[in-house]
């Protein structure tokens, strides 16, 4: 409950040093720029889980805006454009976790900084280097229209975030990727299918990265290369700020969800009180900085812990 805790009294605070920041437009817009993070940090988490990382969810994303856009020159069907940016974003995690299994690489780092430069490049090069305007009607309202006077994004953030739910705690897939990520070589033992564990979790990095990319396409009505823009340490400082561990083996999706409002809510706050876009770089380095160090510290404790209970049970 630490990190509810600690966004409740966010919010407190910042209610009394802006007047607008619990108006009811505001919580919309915070919703609505949470949006992209909450969906691409869950896929984020599942990576984490298995003590791993994908630097490459920024990149990804703009390609598959820039996808969905040229789709769109071609049919105006959204069903079309939405499939594109999906399957664009899950092909490229699809690499990810094939060649860092199969490439028997010693760690994700490696090959999706790879893909991170490869997908940026691909995308400047398909739309030319520019922002290509366009979008389908219900691509718009999804991203950045509202249905009953709730954004459209956030049904999509909770659709996502119950499917994984049901996903991690109700398939056998969910509780070996828990056990991939405590405990590799017990899971190797125990003959549990790792390599394509791995992989699929990579995958679902990529198809979470597609469909943040609908999102923010509907929500600019365009496609660009240059979306995406440190994405990966946004969604990476959301699922470590929510609790999730780099160790592997133990989070939930509220861990990605919580942690994912924490960064919009911080970036909102921050714009309201005018503070300069380049120290809001800085703040949320060093909220990164302090939830890595934070999950150190915790371990540390929990270590010490079993080793007193073990000493009093003797």
């Amino acid at each position: 409950m630490g990190p509810v805790a600690i966004l409740l009294l966010l919010i407190v605070v910042l209610s009394f040093l802006s007047p607008y920041f619990l108006t009811p437009r505001n919580i919309g817009n915070i919703l609505s720029q949470t949006a992209v993070i909450a969906v691409v940090a869950m896929g984020q988490h599942l990576v984490i889980l298995t003590r791993g990382i994908d630097l490459s969810v920024g990149a990804n994303l703009a390609l598959a805006t820039v996808v969905g856009a040229l789709v769109f020159q071609v049919t105006d069907s959204a069903l079309m454009v939405v499939l594109a940016m999906v399957v664009s974003g899950g092909f490229v995690g699809f690499i990810n976790g094939s060649v860092y299994v199969f490439g028997r690489l010693p760690h994700p780092f490696i090959i999706t900084l790879a893909t991170l430069s490869i997908a940026k490049g691909v995308a400047l090069e398909l739309s030319g280097g520019r922002a290509m305007p366009g979008m389908p009607e219900f691509i718009r309202t999804i991203g950045g229209g509202t249905v009953l006077g709730v954004p459209g994004s956030l049904f999509v953030v909770v659709g996502i975030a119950m499917l994984m739910l049901v996903m991690a705690r109700n398939m056998v897939w969910g509780r070996w990727l828990y056990a991939v990520g405590g405990r590799p070589e017990a899971a190797v033992q125990m003959g549990i299918p790792v390599k394509w564990v791995l992989i699929s979790a990579y995958t679902i990095s990529g198809l979470c990265a597609g469909i943040g990319a609908v999102l923010l396409a509907g929500r600019t009505d365009a496609g660009s290369p240059l979306f995406g823009n440190l994405l990966e340490l946004d969604t990476i400082a959301a699922v470590i700020i929510g609790g999730a561990s780099f160790l592997g083996g133990r989070g939930h999706i509220g861990h990605a969800l919580i942690g994912a409002v924490m960064i919009g809510v911080i970036r909102n706050a921050l714009n309201l009180l005018n503070v300069d876009i380049f120290f809001q770089l800085i703040v949320i380095g060093v909220v990164i900085v302090l939830a890595v160090e934070s999950d150190v510290l915790r371990n540390h404790l929990e270590g010490r812990m079993r080793v007193l209970q073990a000493a009093r049970q003797q």
